[in-house]
């Protein structure tokens, strides 16, 4: 599974059975689909962080690995899909247009084309960002500190346009309403200044409770597993209290969980306080 490439062809990747793949190793890889290009690949190091491989690639074009991928790979969906015949597709956002994430930003996928167009009607407004998802969204924290817990860089870019927009909406009273935690991870990464700026690269920001916000005022999010820090983030915006509730809210009444489950719209007002 390709997480991220870190030079030409050269890329951080999660392997399986790890034991077998030790540096040094070769790797032939069998199209899946017909063509005459052979691909190959070398594991040059272990990666701690990640428990991943370093691969480098050789296509015996020349090309880069990404130009000829789909007649070697497959989309990797989430392991608890089990023989879907949905087309790859349906894993994706309708607004997304560039490659790099590991995962689709799953509260992205209730939205569809009709659905944007009402909210223009309504005149809300949008604006996007890309955020690389990365393996350490789905590791969960396993230290008893979650101060001491290590995020996993994710790489992201939030325009000048997109900061400009922000910025309009908070002098007219607007609200900023994220959809997923990783545009909440966008927006605030790239205020860690003190301010949102234009920025373009990694964060490893990690937001769990007593975080100071500094954009988002709001939030849009399928339901999280325990223990991951997407559960926390979540617990930053509304309180451990009120996200107990509306998780007890989602059991009773047989809500979704996982990639196609159902999403929710929390806003920070709705904590409760003691």
């Amino acid at each position: 599974m390709l997480l991220e490439e870190q030079q030409q062809n050269q890329w951080l990747s999660l392997v399986k059975p790890g034991r077998r793949l030790k540096p040094g190793n070769q790797i032939t890889f069998t199209p899946r689909s017909q063509t005459d290009i052979k691909l190959n690949a070398q594991i040059l190091a272990s990666d701690p962080e990640t428990r991943g491989r370093i691969l480098q690639f050789e296509v015996s074009d020349g090309r880069s690995l990404l130009e000829v991928i789909d007649h070697f790979g497959e989309v990797p969906l989430p392991p608890y899909i089990h023989d879907t015949e949905a087309e790859a597709d349906r894993y994706q956002t309708v607004y997304a247009d560039r490659l790099g994430a590991v995962a689709a930003p799953t509260a992205g996928l209730h939205f569809t084309p009709e659905l944007l167009e009402r909210l223009e009607q309504k005149g809300i407004d949008r604006a996007f960002v890309t955020l690389h998802v990365g393996v350490g969204t789905f590791r969960p924290v396993e230290v008893e500190n979650i101060t001491e817990h290590q995020m996993h860089g994710e790489w992201i870019e939030v325009s000048p346009e997109t900061v400009e927009k922000i910025r309009e909406t908070k002098a007219k009273g607007g609200r900023v309403i994220a959809v997923g935690t990783t545009v909440v991870r966008s927006l605030e990464g790239a205020s860690q200044s003190g301010q949102l700026e234009p920025y373009c690269g990694k964060t490893n920001l990690f937001i769990y409770p007593g975080y100071q916000w500094r954009v988002v005022d709001g939030m849009i999010t399928n339901f999280h597993l325990p223990k991951s820090s997407l559960l926390m983030l979540v617990s930053a915006l509304i309180g451990r209290e009120r996200l107990l509730s509306v998780y007890q809210d989602a059991i009773d009444n047989q809500y979704r969980f996982y990639s196609f489950g159902d999403a929710m719209l929390i806003l920070p007002e709705a904590k409760l306080r003691n």
